[in-house]
């Protein structure tokens, strides 16, 4: 019997679920039904997670302040959720692309489609952390919902030995990979509806995982204004009215007011709120941002006190 076979079995994630055993013979409603109640275990396996994912993002808060980034790391559908996590940063928080990254086993074309054996090299993991020359202001975090994908875990061992603060986001509690890292998120989802279909119930709660991580820590280096999105980029006309938009509801202005200031800032959005609530110019409105390292509600503080 084949080591890979053995470690399978022992997988919570490869299970047989026995709510879901005759899934084969239920109508629509019913198969609905039973996804849907095992989804609803999620949010609960993920809340018990708490106290380590605000110990990983302290990680990638302090990598963000020191000029690092947070790599995502991951093989099929694990990848995938690193790869559009990383990609929804820059529009929606106006981070530099390379800020947050994500890495997945087999390169891009592995986003549409599976590339067999991509997963299976160590070494593979390992020398892609060395060509993204991964240092120790950096926080890698590994996404494996089995706990063992030999990439991943090649990823996070060279991460450590590059001084790198290293995360692992797993859904089976005690895997290998919770070994490999400094913190390990292990939300306890229990066997999928459909066994070793890891893109269900481990994907949701990769997902919230990964949300938290990348939201949380965007929110604690200034990038929103009480729950608003203030440091979103001008890419489109939706977003560049929903900009003006987030200007009004701050400061009161009018659509004219606020789209007038949004002009003279160069489409700041922060730098557009000091100038209409804060009654400062552009330079001022600079000086008391950089003052505040980004955050607004500090930086209006500075603006009261003249």
């Amino acid at each position: 019997m084949g080591e890979v076979f053995k470690e399978l079995q022992e997988l919570a994630t490869e299970a047989r679920n026995p709510k879901s055993e005759n899934i084969d013979k239920a109508s629509a409603i019913d198969v609905l039904r039973i996804i849907n109640d095992e989804d609803q275990l999620v949010p609960a396996a993920v809340s018990k997670e708490i106290p380590k994912i605000a110990q990983a993002i302290g990680f990638i808060v302090e990598s963000f302040r020191s000029g690092g980034r947070l790599i995502y790391v991951g093989a099929g559908t694990s990848g995938r959720l690193g790869v559009l996590d990383s990609s929804e940063c820059p529009p929606t928080f106006s981070s530099p692309p390379n800020m947050v990254q994500a890495i997945i086993a087999g390169g891009d074309v592995a986003l549409r489609q599976s590339v067999e054996g991509a997963e299976d090299s160590i070494e593979e993991g390992a020398a892609a952390m060395s060509r993204s020359s991964v240092s120790d202001k950096d926080t890698v975090v590994g996404i494996c919902a089995s706990g063992r994908t030999p990439f991943v875990i090649g990823a996070l061992t060279r991460a450590a030995e590059l001084g790198a603060r290293t995360v692992a986001v797993t859904t089976n509690p005690g895997s290998r990979i919770t070994k490999s890292a400094m913190v390990s998120i292990a939300p306890d989802v229990g066997p999928e509806v459909i066994a070793g279909s890891t893109r269900m119930k481990s994907g949701t709660a990769q997902k919230l995982v990964l949300n938290m991580l990348s939201t949380t820590s965007m929110v604690l280096i200034g990038k929103v204004y009480g729950n608003l999105m203030i440091d979103l980029r001008p890419l489109s006309e939706k977003l560049m009215e929903r900009a003006k938009g987030i200007l009004m509801m701050i400061t009161g202005a009018s659509y004219d007011q606020a789209s007038s200031a949004y002009e003279r800032s160069g489409r700041d959005v922060k730098a557009s709120i000091l100038m209409l609530k804060g009654g400062v110019d552009l330079p001022k409105a600079r000086q008391m941002l950089e003052k505040a390292d980004g955050r607004v509600a500090m930086a209006l503080d500075y603006a009261r006190r003249g």
